[in-house]
């Protein structure tokens, strides 16, 4: 965390040619203070312009710990959540520096916590509340990062050089820090960045602030007291580092423990879930009842004691928490994954990060974590497992470990960011193991360990060895060779010759095998027969963050075999090229070979088994890999065979309809059909899809509740000029007239539409009216359905004429109106005089025969009894019915008599349906 360096350049001179007064300096650098402290990072900028630390900051738990405990470790995993002791109450921010249980005035203040626990918002907090006069009790706050003081090296400076430098309106009042006493407030963020050395003989005693010196010295000095001793000290550092300062000059230890309270977490999701303009940038803002209603689910899950609640231990996954709430349900910004989400989370927690600032080897503390926790996860993903014992845990922490050092660094994990990843299970069943903190970060670890080439075979890891010695050496052996077989007539020397270039290529194919079968794995986790049925993996995920509306599954029913659905997709997002330069910033470099590579292996897979017909769910979940993957040019190799889209019956959320625009948008072949039926898709929805539905030649929209507002994009898309729609079903949607009128201005500039089916639309009359006054400015219009739409004699009888001297409509649809028996009868006589007229099918019947259309009307109804009301459909059979029945006595023709009998034994199937539990 670099602070100093992001001042405004403006406040670098602003001190020169005067002595400013003191409050006059203070004031200067309270501002430049807030302005910098008040920036956030980009990943929170997601959450609205007006966003900010001061609106949506809980206070974490500190509590208060005495040397003994720091000096006893647990000799577990130190999972366990802690509670404060009994006589040690919780710390509030403003009692740190108060005395201690003895009465001795406290001066130096040491914060500790594991990654996550939130010590740089907490340190933020306080500079905040500071420059806004909420800390009275400090004159002067002079903030530190230790990861700054660190890369100055040994380079020497004084404490006011390192002031000035930093904070430049504190330049002419330097001289007066020794006066504020203990009002002087220095904070000293990330202390495990620095190497500190108390012995007299590692680090020389230095009492003059004007005294150059190595900043580790400075700090040691403040420390000590012997520099400025009456000015106040707060320290943050993690867990491994306090052992770095004598406990002799620290006067009190607090354990940063997070959100231990439930309610603590739950007032952090209102005020974070609350913004008022949350997703604005991307025109459009959640209502307060969706949010209020998002605040609510989460809290009933937390109230649950579920997995979530101990996640939420931790502030950074709260975090993590309403960012993927925020992806998944408000508009994403463009470029923005599910993968990325992930990676950007671990960035803001270990960017930067060592495991060891001591150790020579300066290993990224995440590549640490990927190499380790991601063996677990990948075990646990291969086996199909989430509950990890003991002893699984530390067979992968400690595998290949050999020397001491390597044992030092596994301690210092262990209790820095052990925690950060796992988290005692609290299920019922399951106590006494260990989970993934959130389940999806087992699958991004596994595919993070795949991706970045750690999981090898023994064969592999001697291959590896082998293949790179006999590349070093195998030019000069190969010079020699041939020399020596000039000479001497041996056979097995060319032999040798050749094998000494065959090893290098043996182990490539080796390797090769190895991306092969990591993407089989991939594609077959994609593509199991098993997940077909079940939600797509942005419904689970919000199902596994807002918990189950409805009934749970009972304790003793057998479990659910376990679901590893979003492997596939962060192993596709981490080959992006994004994901992959936020992971070589975290010490986790990809290889621009390796990815390609992966990425090679992986299209040849999916394009064996992506040909497949997938149920919508499984489908979506095909898509959302390519949009996590990000590379329009692989999407599009892939995706080339696909012709149909069957999203049917998928919540289409914003998030999903971004998916599918995303990645189907930009194609060039033409969709044979895209079919969208009760999606709850809405006029925003449609808007984001149109690059899809110009793709398309049938598009089926029924049962969107889409009403007279999304008529105008429906307008626009038949007016596009790239529009190639031939058939579109808009039934069970209330478009009524209104929406009718925008639907003929766009039918007069279409030339591609031959089918559209207006069933069930509440046109009724005045709707049909329109259609019948202005249906000739259409000329390749072949069939129309109008069926149930609640219209009468009159207006069915207009529009039944102007199909009737249409020059293209050959099909009218106009059954289940409001008919009387003589209307029926004018419009099937209008059907039989007319000459190369459109048909009209009003009933089941035409003249005393069955209707060859009786099948279609029938498999209407059928298709649509949920969403239909059922006593309308029965009067409206009960005239078909009384038709059929009438017909079946007039005629004396045996063969008509069969058919009319056996088209009413279907009506009677469908009333006895009817006149079940939902009548």
């Amino acid at each position: 965390m670099r602070w100093g360096h992001h001042l405004s350049r403006a406040s670098w001179g602003s001190g020169l040619g005067r002595t400013p007064r003191p409050p006059e300096a203070i004031h200067r650098h309270r501002q430049n203070l807030a302005e910098w402290f008040s920036r956030l990072p980009r990943e929170e900028r997601q959450f609205g312009p007006t966003f900010a630390l001061d609106t949506v900051h809980v206070d974490p738990v500190i509590r208060e710990s005495t040397p003994d405990e720091l000096l006893c470790p647990s000799s577990g995993l130190a999972l366990d959540h802690h509670s404060p002791s009994v006589g040690l109450p919780p710390l509030a921010l403003s009692q740190l520096f108060n005395p201690d249980a003895c009465g001795r005035r406290v001066q130096t203040v040491v914060l500790y916590g594991t990654v996550g626990t939130g010590k740089s918002t907490l340190v933020r907090k306080m500079v905040l509340d500071w420059c806004y006069g909420r800390l009275p009790a400090f004159k002067l706050v002079i903030p530190f990062s230790c990861e700054d003081l660190s890369s100055l090296g040994r380079a020497p400076a004084s404490l006011c050089q390192l002031v000035a430098q930093r904070y430049p309106p504190l330049k002419e009042i330097l001289p007066l820090m020794s006066a504020a006493g203990p009002r002087l407030l220095f904070m000293l963020h990330g202390l495990e960045r620095l190497n500190l050395d108390f012995r007299l003989a590692g680090t020389a005693l230095c009492s003059d602030p004007k005294e150059p010196a190595a900043p580790a010295a400075i700090i040691v000095n403040l420390l000590r007291k012997y520099m400025l001793p009456e000015a106040s000290i707060l320290v943050t550092t993690r867990p491994s580092a306090i052992g770095r300062i004598p406990s002799k000059y620290v006067g009190r230890y607090g354990e940063i423990c997070g959100f231990s309270d439930t309610n603590l977490q739950k007032l952090y999701f209102q005020l974070r879930l609350n913004q008022p303009d949350c997703g604005h940038s991307a025109g459009f803002s959640a209502t307060p009842a969706q949010r209020d209603h998002l605040v609510q689910m989460l809290s009933r899950n937390l109230e649950g004691h579920h997995q979530i609640a101990a996640a939420c231990f931790l502030p950074s996954y709260c975090w993590l928490v309403c960012a993927t709430l925020h992806f998944l349900h408000a508009p994403t910004p463009a470029g923005q994954t599910l993968t990325s989400i992930y990676t950007s989370f671990l960035r803001l927690n270990f960017s930067g990060e060592t495991l060891d600032s001591t150790d020579p080897s300066n290993l990224s503390l995440m590549a640490y974590a990927a190499r380790t926790m991601g063996k677990l996860a990948y075990e646990g993903v291969s086996s199909r497992k989430t509950y990890f014992s003991e002893e699984d845990v530390r067979g992968c922490l400690e595998a290949g470990i050999k020397t001491e050092e390597e044992f030092q660094l596994l301690h210092i994990f262990r209790r820095d960011a052990l925690r950060f990843f796992l988290a005692p299970c609290v299920e019922p069943g399951h106590q006494g193991t260990f989970v993934f903190t959130v389940p999806a970060m087992q699958e991004y670890l596994a595919a993070l360990y795949i991706v970045l080439g750690l999981r090898k075979t023994t064969l592999q890891r001697v291959g590896k060895e082998a293949a790179e010695l006999v590349g070093r050496v195998g030019e000069d052996v190969s010079l020699v060779l041939g020399i020596v077989a000039k000479l001497l007539p041996l056979r097995i020397l060319p032999l040798l010759f050749n094998l000494l270039k065959v090893v290098p290529r043996v182990f490539g194919r080796v390797v090769g095998k190895s991306r092969e079968a990591v993407a089989q794995a991939m594609v077959l986790e994609m593509f199991r027969e098993e997940d077909y049925y079940n939600d797509d993996v942005l419904d689970q995920m919000g199902a596994s963050i807002l918990g189950v509306e409805g009934p749970r599954r009972h304790p003793d029913e057998p479990p659910e075999d376990e679901v590893f659905e979003l492997f596939p997709m962060f192993m596709g997002g981490l080959l992006s090229a994004h994901n992959r330069a936020v992971l070589a910033q975290l010490g986790c470099p990809i290889k621009n070979l390796d990815a390609l590579e992966n990425a090679q292996a992986i299209k040849k897979k999916l394009g064996k088994l992506g040909q497949q017909v997938l149920p919508p769910s499984e489908l979506l979940d095909h898509l959302f890999f390519h949009y996590e993957f990000q590379n329009q040019r692989f999407s599009a190799e892939v995706l080339s065979s696909l012709r149909q889209l069957n999203l049917a019956g998928v919540r289409m959320t914003p998030l999903k309809c971004t998916v599918v625009a995303a990645v189907l948008g930009s194609g060039r072949h033409a969709l044979g059909e895209v079919n969208l039926a009760s999606c709850q898709l809405d006029p925003a929805g449609l808007r984001t899809l149109m690059p899809v539905f110009l793709r398309a030649r049938k598009l089926g929209l029924q049962l969107n509740s889409l009403g007279p507002e999304a008529c105008r994009d429906l307008r626009d898309l038949l007016l596009h000029d790239q529009c190639q729609i031939t058939t579109l079903r808009l039934s069970n949607n209330p478009l009524t007239a209104a929406g009718v009128t925008l639907l003929l201005e766009g039918l007069k500039g279409n030339t591609s539409l031959t089918h559209l089916s207006l069933l069930h639309t509440g046109l009724g009359d005045e709707g049909l009216e329109l259609l019948a006054a202005k249906l000739d400015h259409n000329h390749q219009l072949q069939e129309l359905n109008v069926a149930y739409n609640g219209a009468g004699d009159k207006a069915a009888l207009a529009l039944a004429k102007a199909a009737q001297e249409h020059p293209s409509l050959e099909l009218l649809h106009l059954y289940f109106n409001e008919l009387s028996s003589e209307g029926r009868q004018v419009l099937r006589d209008l059907g039989g005089t007319a000459e190369g007229g459109a048909r009209v099918v009003a009933s089941l019947t035409e003249g005393a025969a069955v209707s060859e259309y009786w099948s279609v009307i029938l498999s209407e109804v059928q298709r649509n009894l949920n969403s239909w009301d059922w006593t309308r459909v029965r009067r409206h059979l009960e005239l078909l019915l009384r038709d059929l029945e009438d017909n079946r006595g007039a005629t004396l023709n045996p063969w008509r008599k069969a058919q009319l009998l056996r088209v009413e034994g279907e009506v009677k199937a469908l009333l006895e349906q009817l006149g079940g539990p939902g009548n």
